[in-house]
């Protein structure tokens, strides 16, 4: 487990490493556990206005790409997905498109934040993409192709949402992983700042 940090995903040395994340049983456990968390948090939310809500369902989704990587993120993206719309329907047909936008936003949460120390300008990269590159262009051009609306007709709403959002997750999750850090640290899921590094 994370006994080195990495300054960059450019480095292979990151890529090796989250690739071989899938050799342990540790972190697959860990993955499944924080996929099952996910699928019952995506029902909780609190309204802040009628178009607004507070979701959590990204706080495991976080935790899950700090620990096990973007490429273990990948695949536990697409299983909550798929999971989420057999237990969950909501009487749309299945659309591949939001798999793939749940798979990138675990991906996104790795590739800012494993094996590295999850601060502000970290989580706050890995918010924002989250939020205008899925949320707002991919979220807006499956909703376009398949509700028949103007691709910016649901741009700009989404826009605005992710927009208000942004600082308030960015937050929730610099005070968890704050709270979080020596713990994970301690059970080797995390790399403590004395740990060395390598590009």
């Amino acid at each position: 487990m994370p006994e080195k940090t990495y300054l960059s995903p450019l480095s292979p040395a990151f890529w090796i490493a989250s690739v071989k994340e899938f050799k342990h049983l540790r972190t697959l456990v860990i993955a499944a556990l924080l996929s099952a968390i996910s699928i019952a948090m995506g029902g909780l939310f609190i309204p802040v206005s009628e178009s607004l809500r507070v979701y959590f369902s990204f706080i495991p989704r976080a935790i899950l790409g700090a620990v096990c990587g973007p490429v273990v993120g990948l695949v536990a993206g697409a299983v909550i997905d798929l999971t989420e719309f057999f237990l969950f329907p909501t009487g749309f047909s299945f659309f591949p498109g939001y798999t793939l936008n749940t798979m990138l936003g675990v991906f996104f949460y790795g590739l800012f934040l494993y094996r590295q120390k999850p601060n502000l300008p970290r989580l706050a990269g890995a918010r924002i993409c989250i939020a205008y590159l899925i949320n707002v262009g991919l979220g807006s051009l499956w909703n376009a192709i398949l509700l028949g609306k103007a691709f910016w007709f649901y741009a700009a709403k989404s826009l605005v949402k992710n927009t208000v959002m942004i600082p308030i997750e960015v937050i929730i999750l610099l005070v968890l992983f704050k709270a979080l850090e020596p713990v994970l640290q301690r059970s080797g899921l995390m790399p403590s700042a004395k740990a060395g590094s390598r590009r």
